[in-house]
């Protein structure tokens, strides 16, 4: 899952980052509205965290420049304002949650997953395609039941596959949801997860077409 942090802060905004990464979630940062702008435009977000007083751009003007677009990528306030008033601005704006600094970034973690989760059309945790599940909440998977251990790359891969059954999923599309902007992609990475989750998971679950991509059968 790729998402964008749009946060002035450069400590915080690293914090963020570095939290968020720990959770799989790919992440890119924007340390002004112009930025945040110029990535929304060019790459495709599971979702956005958005501090409200950015410089060059508001993060008001984000919210709604992005809703008047048609985009319903979710939108997740982050901002010291705690005002009833911000908050009920933000949300009649487009935005589909807010949270108010200081924050746990437990619950962070947990707001972005169900906004993601409801915006996929998926709000329960688990999900399931044959014989294997996945829950997105403890991040554990079961095949036939038992217990797989995956390592954290593996399971992101997993994860997006399983979110998409039936559908071709591209290498160049794994990379983007996996991995952020300024991390160095080696051309066979995802050839080398992908083999390790065939023997982990059985070696018909993942099928191969190739020079395109791999898919998961409903």
């Amino acid at each position: 899952m790729r998402v964008l942090v749009v946060e002035d802060e450069a400590d915080l905004a690293n914090t963020l980052r570095k939290a968020l990464a720990e959770e799989l979630f790919a992440v890119d940062v924007a340390l002004d509205g112009a930025e945040a702008e110029y990535l929304l435009t060019e790459v495709t977000y599971d979702a956005v965290v958005l501090d409200l007083m950015v410089p060059t751009r508001s993060g008001w003007a984000i919210l709604q420049d992005a809703r008047k677009t048609g985009s319903r990528t979710p939108i997740l306030i982050l901002t010291a304002l705690d005002h009833v008033e911000d908050r009920v601005k933000a949300l009649n704006l487009g935005a589909d949650d807010y949270l108010a600094k200081p924050f746990a970034i437990a619950e962070l973690v947990a707001r972005l997953r169900a906004l993601i989760r409801r915006s996929a059309g998926n709000p329960s945790p688990v999900l399931t395609v044959g014989e294997v599940s996945i829950d997105r909440a403890s991040r554990t998977v079961l095949r036939k039941g038992e217990t797989v251990d995956l390592t954290a790359r593996e399971y992101a891969i997993l994860e997006l596959m399983v979110r998409n059954p039936g559908t071709l999923v591209t290498r160049s599309a794994i990379c983007e949801q996996i991995y952020c902007e300024s991390t160095e992609v080696f051309s066979n990475v995802v050839d080398v997860h992908v083999a390790a989750l065939r023997r982990k998971l059985g070696s018909s679950f993942i099928q191969t077409r190739r020079g395109h991509g791999y898919i998961v059968n409903a």
